[in-house]
């Protein structure tokens, strides 16, 4: 039982146990100095009000002392007081300071003048080293702490060694003095330990921010090569942080050359395959035919499929590449550019629409892949206009739409050409696997490619993909 209170406890404590490491060292310092000033008012206090206490005591006792050394016994056992030698507060009235002596016999009780006409009633009584010590409600209701001690003195005119007579001397005082001090420091203790409390937190607080001013700036620094602002962590480190940054050095400088060889090795495949197809094909022309024909098809074929699968080869070594930007402006008027040459011959005009401040996140020549595949297809099918428009969206991506006033697609037709990049008419050149790479490429970044109608009376085709800032 005990240990399944104990594990809720745990799982209660760890769920609400701050996610943030400058909120665990800040937390779990308030708890131990709230816990150590806790302790410390305590001790602290509980030492005061012991010490007052005795103090108080200790007047009383030095009172006592001398209520009965002011007392002068005659040969009867009578006593009379010695008025000055008693302390100055018995004779005011109510002062909070009395006494009072009760002798044995009977005979009226004697009290102070500060008592005017009443008495003491004590209750409570422990005996310690001689004396009692007790507790009385005063003539103001004050509360009083009293002292009382037995002495006899002998009655001479007896001749009797053996006749004593007793008196029970008593003196009380007002502890509302010593409890208003009480008061006072304790108050004094806890806001001095609630303002001690907050400044070690903020003491804390600051030392915190500043002991973690170093992981802010890795933090600072991975973005700046997530960016491509950087390539590597920049800046000195602390002793204890520079290790974390010369790994993620290594680490990034790894990254990089596993890329550069997996882009080394597409690029020496696709020279591989592409130089025995080319001199199949040169064959087959050479050699007229149905084989030959049969051959170029199936050249084609094998073309095109290389083509579509070096490309996401070579997009999936690069997507997850640390420091890949690219202002997707520039690539846009370029590819415009070329494209209207090859063009010229049937006038089509492309227009570009994109602000200066887009990035891409990735690199140019994956953003040219997908771009100039969208925008050339548009160039084929259009009658005269092409229209290519970037734009921000919410959260970190963009979209790039391209618009022809081609003939179009009917909805059905759409699916046929992205699933499989089938081609719906043979008399404009291609492969028709265009849409497929684009639609490949980008999901690799994480975004995504569609078919609409365009505004233009063409197709639109809108491409999502991940953007910088």
């Amino acid at each position: 039982m005990a240990l399944a209170i104990a594990s809720t406890i745990r799982q209660r404590l760890e769920r609400h146990r701050p996610r943030s490491l400058a909120g665990r060292l800040i937390l779990a310092a308030a708890v131990w100095a709230a816990i150590g000033l806790a302790v410390g008012g305590y001790v602290l206090s509980g030492t005061f009000v012991e010490a007052m206490r005795d103090n108080f005591d200790t007047q009383l006792q030095v009172d006592l002392d001398g209520l009965i050394a002011a007392a002068e016994p005659d040969a009867h056992g009578a006593i009379t007081l010695r008025e000055r030698l008693l302390n100055r507060r018995f004779a005011r009235a109510y002062s909070g300071l009395y006494w009072q002596i009760e002798p044995s016999d009977g005979m009226p009780v004697m009290i102070s003048h500060s008592l005017l006409d009443q008495t003491l009633h004590v209750a409570d009584i422990e005996k310690k080293q001689g004396v009692s010590w007790g507790y009385a409600v005063g003539p103001l209701d004050q509360r009083l702490r009293v002292l009382e001690r037995r002495v006899s003195f002998p009655v001479t005119a007896t001749k009797d060694p053996k006749d004593f007579k007793a008196y029970t001397f008593i003196v009380s005082g007002d502890m509302a003095s010593v409890e208003a001090s009480i008061a006072d420091f304790n108050h004094i203790i806890f806001w001095s330990f609630t303002a001690l409390f907050f400044g070690l937190v903020g003491a804390v607080f600051l030392q915190v921010r500043i002991g973690l001013q170093p992981l802010r700036k890795v933090e600072a620094s991975l973005a700046r090569i997530r960016s491509g602002a950087a390539q590597r962590l920049e800046g000195n480190f602390p002793a204890e942080i520079a290790p974390l940054a010369a790994e993620l050095n290594s680490l990034i400088e790894h990254s990089a050359e596993v890329v550069g060889r997996a882009r080394t090795h597409v690029a020496n495949l696709a020279h591989f395959l592409k130089t025995p197809l080319t001199v199949l094909v040169t064959e087959s022309e050479a050699h007229p035919g149905p084989l030959a024909e049969s051959v170029k098809r199936q050249v084609g074929v094998m073309r095109r499929q290389v083509d579509h699968y070096l490309s996401r080869a070579r997009a999936a070594g690069a997507v997850n590449a640390l420091g890949n930007r690219t202002q997707v402006s520039p690539v846009l008027e370029d590819l415009a550019r070329v494209l209207t040459r090859i063009h010229a011959e049937r006038g089509i005009k492309i227009v570009v629409n994109c602000p200066e401040t887009l990035y891409f996140r990735g690199e140019r020549q994956d953003l040219e892949e997908m771009a100039g595949n969208l925008m050339d297809n548009a160039c084929k099918w259009a009658k005269g206009l092409v229209a290519v428009e970037a734009e921000r969206l919410e959260g970190r991506v963009f979209r790039l739409s391209v618009e022809d006033d081609g003939p179009g697609l009917a909805p059905e037709d759409r699916n046929r050409v992205m699933s499989r990049g089938e081609r719906l008419d043979e008399s404009v050149p291609g492969s028709g696997l265009g849409l497929s790479i684009v639609r490949d490429i980008a999901k690799l970044y994480g975004g995504g490619l569609s078919l609409e109608k365009a505004r233009l009376g063409g197709l639109q085709t809108s491409l999502t993909l991940p953007a910088l800032g």
